[in-house]
């Protein structure tokens, strides 16, 4: 029996995965050999078979056809209108994704998937287009030769000796829903070239010459079907992986990734080796010091090939170091890379006396290691334009410091020989002369001309005869020579140090940057802050304006521009309406465009989604213009934006949770209020009907005295009532916001006498005594308001303290505001019940209701109504017993004789 571990992140990975494909399109591909196989002829088939089926077809785009069979196809089929585009004076026909996105139909026929758009399109492939209306939700036919296919390029060139410059990423094959392939005889495919049902008449010469061969179109019909296969074997291995969970293998396989022209072949042999052994595919950069001096076509081409590396479905890694060898083996070590791919340019001895070659490095460094050599005759022609570190550039600056050196250097140099010092001294000044020079100057080539002066100078001044630049000894030029190849080397080796030293501070800065940006994330709780944190990190980490566009309730704000410390620069260009558009094209669709990029590229900014998922939090705009960002620094840029994603996802996750728990509470606190109000509605209730009842009855059975105390019941019951409705009121009131305050001054001694007459029935079991330290004492206050609290205080100690005892108010001065006591001498309160007494519906006890039919609202209500003033309530101990509540108002004077 077979044990199957269940492995929880291939579960969610995979869960992940079905998400995404939720309302996604399905893409069926008609694959080809050649062209004139009939890709756009079986395309156009089924979808007059789909359109008998009742579905909506529409074509997009189909290359014009001079087949009648074709052609006869076309008529029957709605055609959106194409895009005419200018290209150097030259009117283009392309697909115009935005009417076929408005027509809305469920299939779009869109032929030449691998087709270049013109410059004036949203996206530069054919192929992106697609993805954007598979992303949409519509099914899409289309047509592609195997030729065009990333992977296979060198392949196919090496056949047919012509390199295809339109290509698609094997991912868009792999991962197309349906592959048709369109198969016939090559000679059968020959016969229809002479038949003119392919080319013009007059192509058909050169096509047979140069690309119709029998031998050409046997090979590429073979890789075709090899690759078909190849993709059934694919989607077989993706069951095979839903069913056992230790089905992958360890296998991971590193390509490096240079400036040289064939490392493109080198990377696509790598990667149809990871497909092969179905291991992780990995792309390595080794940054040496020199990257500073490539030249602009070098760089150029390094990024082609690492953006090639992307496509091609590899993770892209970046180390840093002058020792390549050292650097990959390393890398391999600590990632577990099984094998690694080179070029035959990397792994020759380049001079007799030149360093051991890289495999041979590589080998004794990690002798376990499986390295493959790809072998291309053309890399011998290539060589590099950074091995001579030299800047074309001489500051006078770098002229000044140089020569002040070199006159410290001779002044030093006439002491030794005024001293008698031997020559070999001298010498070794100006030696350590170039050596400060190299430190201290920005140019390499300095040193060299600090090295060769230095040999001019020792020998005018210093060798016989003097004052001149003969020399009567015959070891002098031998001297001469050994001093500028010393000179020379400790200035260079010096430069090389210094380069690496700021190379690695700058990488050191960058790591910084990430670091202090996780540790500023987890410090900010809002939004605005976690956005100005990310957004200034950039802008230091880029030195480039930072445009964020901040979203809510599905839509993006208005842009917030951060430009780095002392940048000035115009950044109105950064907010146009193109590139507002571009932003918002970003945010619909989750993926990243503008500049450096092929999609919208003609943009001022590079735009990228800040996402967990398919949630996107906002639209975060790098200004880059004609700047690349190199692949340590785009690596470093994700991770600034992948931690600010979590930081706003946990953001919104933590409003939720707030939400949820206020909803909660809301619903607790209605609970119980239904709860509160259900119980102690029907005892008053209950009591007025039943004395009403009997009131109803023949009076003559009811005395005199009897049907009093049945009135005054009433009246009482009608009273609470009365008072419990006020209480809601005001408390609804006052939770939203619509309570307006009439603030005037009011006596104190009149305002707590009204309060005192609406409870003077209630108090005939009690002592109450009004006092206070001052004969008029004015405050301002709503008093309606203000009644209602020494109510409700007074009605609280009327019901929890025994019958006989004292209750008594106490008005004061206390600086600018007026205190006021209400105290009892009762049994007094817990100190859990001081902390929560104020809490709405909360009653002694823990109870939200009791039997003196409290509701819990009373105390509540007065502290808003107290903070509403502009005051505060409290509670403490009287002592030796009792308990009293005391408020604060804000004291009024007035001039009793105006």
């Amino acid at each position: 029996m077979i044990d199957r571990k269940i492995n929880p992140d291939e579960i969610l990975k995979k869960i992940n995965y079905e998400e995404r494909l939720k309302g996604r399109g399905h893409l069926k591909i008609f694959f080809g050999y050649a062209a004139g196989v009939g890709k756009t002829y079986a395309m156009l088939k089924a979808a007059h078979k789909a359109k008998e089926s009742g579905i909506d077809v529409v074509i997009g785009y189909i290359e014009p056809h001079a087949r009648p069979e074709t052609k006869e196809l076309l008529k029957c089929l709605e055609v959106i209108p194409t895009l005419n585009v200018k290209h150097k004076d030259i009117s283009l026909n392309e697909f115009n994704i935005d009417l076929a996105i408005k027509r809305n139909p469920q299939v779009i026929l869109v032929d030449e998937l691998a087709h270049t758009n013109a410059t004036g399109c949203r996206h530069l492939k054919r192929y992106q287009d697609i993805n954007e209306l598979l992303n949409l939700g519509f099914d899409v036919y289309t047509t592609v030769n195997v030729q065009h296919i990333e992977s296979l390029n060198d392949i196919v060139s090496s056949i047919t000796k012509i390199t295809v410059r339109e290509r698609i990423p094997d991912y868009v094959f792999d991962n197309a829903d349906q592959v048709e392939l369109v198969d016939i005889e090559p000679e059968e495919l020959i016969e229809r070239l002479n038949e003119g049902k392919i080319y013009a008449p007059i192509q058909v010469r050169n096509a047979l010459v140069n690309f119709f061969s029998i031998e050409n179109l046997t090979a590429l019909r073979e890789i075709a079907l090899r690759r078909s296969a190849d993709r059934v074997n694919k989607i077989s291995e993706k069951v095979k992986q839903n069913d056992t969970a230790s089905y992958f293998t360890d296998e991971k396989i590193l390509v490096c990734l240079s400036s040289s022209p064939t490392n493109s072949k080198i990377i696509r042999s790598a990667a149809r080796m990871a497909s092969a052994f179905r291991g992780e595919f990995i792309g390595l950069f080794v940054e040496t010091s020199d990257l500073d001096n490539m030249s602009e076509e070098d760089k150029t081409r390094l990024r082609n090939n690492i953006h090639l590396a992307e496509q091609l479905g590899a993770k892209i890694e970046t180390v840093t170091g002058d020792d390549i060898a050292f650097q990959i083996a390393e890398f391999a070590r600590l990632a577990g890379i099984s094998k690694v791919i080179l070029g035959r340019s990397s792994s020759r001895r380049k001079y007799f006396f030149g360093k051991s070659p890289l495999t041979e490095r590589l080998t004794s460094y990690a002798p376990n290691l499986d390295i493959y050599i790809i072998p291309d005759s053309a890399s011998f022609s290539y060589s590099s334009n950074t091995k001579i570190n030299i800047k074309s550039k001489i500051t006078l600056k770098d002229l000044f410091i140089s020569f002040c050196v070199l006159i410290l250097a001779t002044i030093i140099s006439f002491v030794f020989s005024f001293l008698g010092f031997s020559e070999s001294n001298i010498i070794t000044v100006y030696i350590l002369g170039v050596l400060i020079t190299a430190i201290l100057t920005e140019n390499t080539l300095q040193s060299i001309i600090s090295a060769f002066i230095s040999v001019l100078v020792f020998n005018f001044f210093f060798t016989d005869p003097r004052f001149t630049f003969n020399s009567y000894d015959a070891g002098y030029p031998v001297t001469f020579v050994i001093m500028f190849i010393s000179a020379f080397l400790t200035g260079s080796l010096a430069s090389k140090i210094k380069r690496q030293a700021n190379q690695s501070a700058y990488m050191a800065y960058r790591t910084k940057i990430l670091l202090e940006t996780n540790q500023l994330l987890q410090q900010e709780s809002k939004k605005e802050g976690i956005i100005k944190v990310t957004a200034i990190q950039l802008a230091k980490l880029l030195n480039k304006n930072i445009i964020f566009y901040n979203s809510e309730d599905n839509q993006l704000l208005d842009p917030i521009i951060f430009s780095p410390a002392e940048y000035t620069c115009d950044t109105s260009k950064f907010i146009t309406s193109n590139e507002k558009a571009v932003a918002q094209w970003v945010f619909k669709n989750n993926k990243h465009a503008g500049a450096t990029t092929n999609t919208l590229g003609n943009s001022k900014c590079l735009y990228l989604a800040i996402r967990v998922g398919k949630r996107v939090y906002g639209v975060v705009g790098i200004a880059l213009e004609n700047y690349s960002l190199d692949a340590f620094e785009n690596n470093i840029m994700l991770s600034i934006l992948g931690e600010c994603a979590i930081a706003l996802e946990n953001n919104f996750i933590s409003k939720q949770r707030e939400e949820a728990a206020t909803l909660a509470k809301n619903e607790q606190l209605r609970a119980n209020l239904l709860r509160s109000i259900s119980h102690d509605l029907r005892t008053p209730l209950t009591s007025i009907f039943g004395n009403s009842e009997m009131l109803l009855k023949d009076e003559e059975i009811i005395s005199k005295e009897k049907r009093v105390q049945l009135y005054y019941d009433i009246h009482e019951d009608s009273l609470w009532l009365i008072n419990l409705v006020e209480n809601l009121l005001a408390a609804t009131k006052i939770e939203d916001n619509t309570m307006i305050l009439n603030m005037k001054p009011e006596l104190m001694e009149e305002v707590i006498n009204e309060a005192l007459r609406h409870i003077k029935r209630k108090s005939i079991n009690h002592f109450i005594e009004v006092t206070s330290s001052h004969d008029i004492i004015f405050a301002k206050m709503d008093a309606k308001l203000i009644i209602q609290v020494i109510i409700n205080i007074v009605d609280n100690a009327l019901k929890y303290t025994p019958e006989n005892t004292h209750i008594n108010i106490h008005t004061l001065k206390n600086k600018d505001m007026v205190l006021v006591k209400i105290s009892d001498d009762g049994n007094g309160l817990s100190d859990t019940d001081k902390e929560k007494i104020f809490d709405m519906f909360y009653t002694v006890n823990n109870q939200i209701v009791d039997s003196k039919r409290s509701l819990g609202l009373g105390l509540a209500l007065c502290k808003s109504i107290i903070s509403a003033h502009g005051g505060y309530i409290y509670v403490k101990d009287n002592k030796p017993s009792g308990t009293v509540f005391s408020f604060t108002l804000p004291l009024e004077e007035v001039n009793l004789h105006e």
